[in-house]
């Protein structure tokens, strides 16, 4: 519980609250990073160059994000043009990121898609071999036939179904070698790519361009909302414990000190407050211009009632020290220094 009117409206995150924070503003940036390196390593095969590419997208991205970091700190210090030109330099590294992202992400996919492509492709040779051994049986089937109308049974019947049995044993080594082939998993982008092209009745290219496309967006913002979160809670913290609150937490009776008296108050006045009646001690408070002549002003001034404000005032009015404007507020006219020192004698 704070003590303190004008202090924040709220205490600064805890440990654990940080430690994620920091948590998924590094990994976001980790993927984006990646990402990046993706597409930018597949520029050029020369490892040299590659190093070079891939420290130019490194320095891209932790350049993008401090951009950002600068865009909260120049508009916390009401830096509205500071703002706006860190603003345009973030939005044109955002703008290479996110191609990057989008580069790399889409090849990343590629790859994923052509390795089922190449396995799909495989089943796809030996069906057709399977298919084309049965389109040989059936002409086979359709000769004997022609044999068996010929009366040469023994002859050409029986070599026809010796070849055959040859294709079919063939065949069914086939069809083996194609069931043992190992099992491609589609994975799950692929399968949300081919779903989005199902139901958006557009082709899987489309589809996946439209999703690399999200995701990268999506990372992009996400690592900038955290890390716009780090620099305001850096922003508050200092804050915080500039404002130095009073907190229950904080406070020990043992270690409280007595309040200091204010500066305008003589000694001899607080010694001797306690034994003025509340009227003296409002005759002296107005006289002495410690109060505005307001009935608030005292009561707040004084702790009195408002029934005693009341009073006091009305004695006041009636002894003519003090009178109403036509607004009904109070003047003050104050007494002469020998009426006052005679009122409080």
């Amino acid at each position: 519980m704070f003590y303190n009117q004008d202090i924040a409206l709220r205490f600064p995150k805890g440990k654990f609250a940080m430690w994620s924070v920091y948590s998924f503003t590094g990994a976001s940036i980790l993927a984006s990073i990646v990402f990046s390196l993706l597409l930018f390593l597949s520029i050029d095969d020369d490892p040299v160059m590659q190093l070079l590419f891939g420290g130019l997208a490194v320095i891209f991205e932790l350049g993008k994000f401090f951009a950002w970091y600068e865009v909260g700190e120049r508009h916390a210090r009401r830096n509205y043009p500071g703002m706006l030109s860190a603003l345009v330099f973030y939005m044109v590294l955002a703008a290479i990121s996110i191609g990057g992202s989008v580069g790399g992400i889409n090849s990343a996919t590629n790859k994923a898609q052509e390795h089922v492509n190449v396995q799909q492709s495989k089943v796809n040779a030996y069906n057709m071999q399977i298919q084309s051994i049965d389109e040989q049986i059936q002409l086979n089937n359709v000769a004997a036939e022609k044999y068996i109308q010929m009366e040469r049974i023994a002859t050409g019947v029986t070599r026809i179904q010796k070849e055959n049995n040859k294709l079919r044993q063939e065949q069914q080594a086939l069809a083996m070698e194609r069931d043992n082939l190992p099992v491609v998993s589609q994975g799950s982008v692929i399968g949300l790519i081919d779903s989005l092209a199902s139901f958006l009745n557009i082709q899987a290219s489309t589809a996946q361009l439209g999703l690399v496309v999200f995701l990268s967006v999506l990372l992009d913002f996400f690592a900038a909302f955290f890390v716009g979160l780090i620099g305001e809670e850096n922003r508050f913290r200092h804050q915080f414990h500039n404002m130095k609150p009073l907190t229950i937490e904080g406070f020990s009776p043992a270690e409280s000190k007595s309040p200091e008296l204010l500066s305008h108050f003589d000694d001899a006045d607080i010694v001797n407050e306690a034994e003025k009646t509340p009227y003296e001690q409002v005759l002296q408070a107005l006289s002495l211009n410690r109060v505005n002549c307001s009935k608030r002003a005292v009561s707040k001034y004084l702790n009195f009632s408002n029934d005693e404000v009341d009073e006091i005032f009305k004695r006041l009015f009636d002894e003519g020290i003090v009178s109403k404007k036509a607004n009904n507020h109070f003047q003050w006219h104050g007494v002469a220094k020998a009426e006052i020192e005679a009122e409080l004698a």
